[in-house]
């Protein structure tokens, strides 16, 4: 789909990195749904990006393709600019990219902790002061992805977890140094998609433990999501949508 920036309509905008697939998938099109034009984040799922374009605008909705390797500053500098210049108000920011990679503290190594800290802590952080100098002259929300993890930790998930623990920690400073004008919330997923190197038996023998078997649970996480970006009187906290997951 193309970037057309000489003809945009008033919608708000929305950013949601790592919109191409899974949960940031769900979340482009929950926000697209309650009128946001989408900042639709991609890194390699090129594939995928155009098509959720597609369905977007099917549906009367308008996106903003964003291609960008969230592990390189340069790229996120130059994809903020490119909001800049669209002709969109930035009023959301959605920081759900993320790396769920399989390492114990024994087996991780240096290089893979510190790809799994550049892009789920680093890049959410630089995306936010890039974003917070945008929504400033009119406010906005930025809302942090975390995990259940975060305060359960997740022992075959080290950097993972660390890193989440640590998204929830920068989240509670945004919000008090953002404030007034941005508020910063987060949202900490339990068991809602599979890791994509979990088996199907350890999937199963995870969610029987849950006091709430719903299956819509992307709905739950989007409904969330959408909650924290129009309440004008919430900052600093991170609403856990994880089916009990934090009492098992």
């Amino acid at each position: 789909m193309s970037n057309d920036l000489k003809s945009r309509s008033a919608k708000p905008l929305a950013l949601v990195t790592g919109a191409a697939r899974r949960l940031g998938r769900a979340i482009a099109l929950g926000l697209a749904a309650e009128g946001y034009a989408i900042g639709l984040h991609y890194h390699q799922s090129e594939a995928e990006a155009n098509s959720l374009a597609a369905e977007i605008a099917a549906s009367g909705g308008e996106c903003l393709l964003l291609a960008a390797d969230l592990t390189r500053p340069a790229e996120i500098e130059a994809m903020f600019a490119t909001v800049a210049e669209s002709g969109y108000d930035l009023r959301v920011l959605v920081n759900s990219a993320a790396e769920m990679r399989h390492a114990t503290l024994e087996e991780d190594t240096p290089a893979a902790w510190d790809a799994t800290f550049d892009l789920n802590l680093r890049a959410a952080w630089l995306c936010a002061r890039l974003a917070f100098a945008l929504m400033r002259p009119h406010g906005g929300a930025i809302i942090n992805i975390s995990d259940a993890g975060a305060g359960r930790p997740w022992t075959g998930y080290a950097a993972y977890t660390v890193s989440k623990a640590a998204l929830e920690a920068l989240t509670r400073l945004q919000a008090k140094q953002y404030a007034p004008a941005v508020r910063v919330n987060g949202v900490a997923p339990g068991l809602i998609l599979p890791s994509e190197d979990l088996s199907e038996e350890v999937w199963q023998r995870l969610n029987v433990r849950l006091p709430l078997q719903e299956n819509e649970r992307c709905g739950a996480v989007v409904q969330a999501v959408v909650f924290l970006a129009q309440n004008p009187y919430i900052t600093g906290e991170v609403i856990a949508v994880d089916g009990g997951y934090r009492l098992t």
